[in-house]
């Protein structure tokens, strides 16, 4: 049995300090905050980490080797919940200790460590923090909940635990699990002249000089914060009202938003610069670039009127040998903290200089969120959180403020860094309640909505009556409206008497405008297509191409057909220069038959970047999702599905710069596989790194994509 416990930083590094810390840490030294005239400040006592400047020690001090540089505690500072729940099948649980402390429980049947063995993970969210545990999996034993909390101390309650149905819990457990700190990080990165002495001075510079820029490059990227959809680090992301551009990197998981003094707004009335101070001087660790040789006056933590930053990494660059020497200042409070420093502290290698600055500054910030300062406020906020969320979700309990508010930030003590609340795609919205029959497929209609139902096809508006398009005659099992084409596509009737039908939509609504009745299975019979009859399952492409194609099933037969374009027409646009006939019919030719092993259950149209003898079926049968090249008719297999019984769900084309790739949903599961970019007509179906997958709590009747 594996535990993860919230066990102190500096019970972890405290073996590190006498001896021990000076041979890996260097010259370690405390230094008293006081101001260029010397008068001694309230800032603190800092420790200064210079690497070690006697060559002749019979250790070796700081030796540098990769090895040295990771996080500390990664494990535990990985976002679990982010990483092994959401998107997997887990239980979610609510319930309060003895003490009436409420608390939630997070539990999920995972295999994804080293030994890739099942092992339950388990997150108790509670308000003196969270505590995470790896327990082992049995198939003849299931754990109880009651176990798994015995297993993390907690045996008592005055509620037992309930589980909690509903999925936007994962929601609130997703900014539960933000106050933990340690995963998103926003560091200052401060420009300072040779011979400023004062903040003052270092935070009125409007620019920096090239070497500052040379390491802002190496730090990470430069972005645009307007519409900008990631960690924001507190920056504006609507107004520009913090500045229009940003440096900002991934880290091994780790979102960094660094806030540089020469980007943040500058004001030329302002001397203090009081809106670059709000963002660094709020900021746990700072960077501070320092020009002039090593001879200037040396930097010093008191000339930075700051009580929350407890970290400055005080970088120079040496033109004449193209280095960077580091320095790094620690508030006493905080517990040591890993890699140490090279003797001497200078790198000629600027990527290993980069990775050694964001490993130091990163395992400084999570050393300084376990100091009590940060320890008691993360607390109170996670007690203030978990309090209102719970009753939130209790409706015998008051309602206090709940933990939306908080987030949108409404609060006066909002510590949220995402808009989760805002109205998401994927939630629905109601159409026409209480309709009275039975579903089987349906598509929109402009504002409207087309609906095969157990009496036949009905055209729906919001808040009008329905009108009936088609009898009960006709059954319809599939539909597709192609507004931009003029066309509605339809498989009526089952078994043999099943076909494809195409009708002109401007015929349907003619007919709905002139109050015509309801067309049967009689009037349609001029809307067959030939060669269709017995056909159990039909696809087209939905991606943008030169012509529309049908693949139609019958049994294990796949018939391909297309639609006759007059010349310079297209998906989007339809040619209306001469009269049309009221049945589209005559416009689609067949194009060529191929055969499968096993009628498919799925099919699905894949447009090849040139769509010259590249196009593809995906096709879905037995334990398989296998690839069809349209023109030679041969197959490749995608994806083998190992589980006893499959339910197939769906496989969705997706495109993203001419490439095409598909999410294939099964059982629980949606698999995302890339299939371009083609060679020869084959395609390249590998494992590749472009490849994920994610579950839901319960298997989809359907999953679709939205056409924009």
């Amino acid at each position: 049995m594996k535990h993860f416990c919230s066990s102190s930083v500096s019970e972890d590094l405290g073996c590190r300090r006498g001896e021990f810390s000076r041979k890996h840490y260097g010259s370690v030294e405390l230094l008293i905050s006081s101001d260029a005239d010397g008068a001694i400040q309230r800032a603190g006592r800092f420790r200064v980490e210079n690497g070690s400047s006697d060559e002749n020690a019979d250790f070796t001090p700081g030796t540098w080797r990769r090895t040295d540089v990771h996080l500390e505690n990664p494990e535990y500072h990985t976002r679990w919940y982010f990483k092994y729940f959401l998107g997997k099948v887990h239980q979610n649980y609510i319930g309060t200790d003895a003490e009436k402390n409420p608390f939630f429980l997070s539990v999920v049947l995972s295999n994804q460590n080293n030994q890739r063995v099942p092992q339950y993970r388990s997150i108790l969210w509670k308000k003196t923090g969270t505590q995470k545990i790896c327990l082992p999996y049995s198939p003849t034993k299931t754990l109880s909940v009651k176990s798994i909390l015995s297993a993390m101390s907690l045996d008592k309650f005055e509620k037992s635990p309930r589980e909690i149905p509903h999925p936007e819990i994962q929601k609130d457990l997703l900014v539960l699990e933000e106050q933990e700190g340690c995963v998103n990080f926003k560091f200052g990165v401060l420009y300072s002249k040779d011979g400023q002495l004062t903040d003052d001075e270092m935070f009125s510079n409007e620019t920096g000089s090239d070497s500052f820029q040379r390491l802002l490059n190496l730090l990470g990227d430069t972005i645009t914060l307007k519409g900008w959809t990631g960690y924001r680090g507190g920056l504006d992301t609507k107004n520009d009202t913090t500045g229009i551009y940003s440096i900002y990197t991934v880290y091994q998981g780790h979102e960094i938003m660094f806030h540089v003094s020469t980007m943040l707004p500058y004001s030329k009335e302002n001397k203090q610069q009081v809106e670059r101070k709000r963002h660094i001087g709020n900021d746990i660790v700072t960077i501070v670039f320092q020009e002039g040789e090593e001879s200037s006056p040396a930097f010093k933590p008191s000339m930075i009127r700051s009580h929350f930053t407890h970290i400055f990494a005080l970088v120079r660059y040496n033109k004449q040998n193209d280095s960077y020497r580091l320095k790094i200042f620690s508030e006493e409070s905080v517990p040591l903290f890993g890699p140490p420093l090279p003797s001497p502290p200078v790198f000629t290698d600027h990527q290993e200089f980069r990775d050694f600055v964001l490993v130091k500054l990163i395992n400084g910030e999570k050393a300084t969120l376990e100091t009590p300062t940060f320890a008691q406020k993360r607390q109170r906020t996670l007690d203030m959180l978990i309090r209102s969320l719970y009753q939130d979700l209790m409706p015998d309990l008051h309602k206090a403020l709940k933990l939306k508010t908080i987030v949108r930030g409404d609060a006066l003590t909002s510590s949220a860094t995402t808009s989760l609340y805002k109205k998401e795609p994927w939630e629905s919205q109601c159409f026409c309640s209480n309709f009275p029959h039975e579903v089987v497929c349906a598509d929109s209609w402009g504002q409207s909505l087309l609906v095969s139902t157990d009496v036949g096809v009905l055209l729906i508006d919001d808040g009008q009556s329905s009108v009936q398009v088609f009898d009960k005659t006709l059954q319809v099992k599939q539909m597709h409206v192609l507004e931009a084409l003029d066309l509605l596509i339809t498989r009526a009737d089952k078994g043999k008497d099943s076909r494809l039908l195409v009708f002109r939509m401007s015929a349907v609504r003619n007919g709905i405008e002139a109050k015509q009745m309801a067309k049967s299975k009689y009037d349609c019979r001029d809307n067959k297509l030939e060669k269709t009859k017995g056909c159990h399952l039909y696809a087209i492409n939905t991606h943008h191409s030169s012509e529309l194609r049908i693949v139609v099933a019958i049994r294990n037969k796949l018939l391909l057909i297309t639609k006759k374009y007059n010349q310079g027409t297209s998906l989007t646009s339809v040619c209306l220069m001469s009269p049309l006939s009221e049945s589209p019919v005559e416009e689609f030719q067949y194009i060529r038959e191929i055969c499968l092993s096993d009628p498919p259950v799925i099919m699905t149209l894949v447009d090849g970047p040139t769509g010259d003898n590249d196009n593809m079926i995906c096709v879905a049968y037995r334990h398989q999702f296998d690839l069809v090249n349209e023109s030679t008719g041969e197959s490749y297999r995608l994806h083998h599905i190992e589980a006893s019984r499959v339910n197939f769900v769906a496989a969705i084309d997706v495109y993203e710069d001419g490439e095409a790739g598909l999410l294939l949903c099964y059982n629980y599961v949606c698999y995302y596989r890339k299939v371009c970019p083609y060679n020869g007509g084959s395609p390249l179906v590998q494992t590749s790194a472009s490849d994920f997958h994610f579950s839901w709590n319960q298997v989809p009747y359907a999953i679709g994509k939205k056409r924009l």
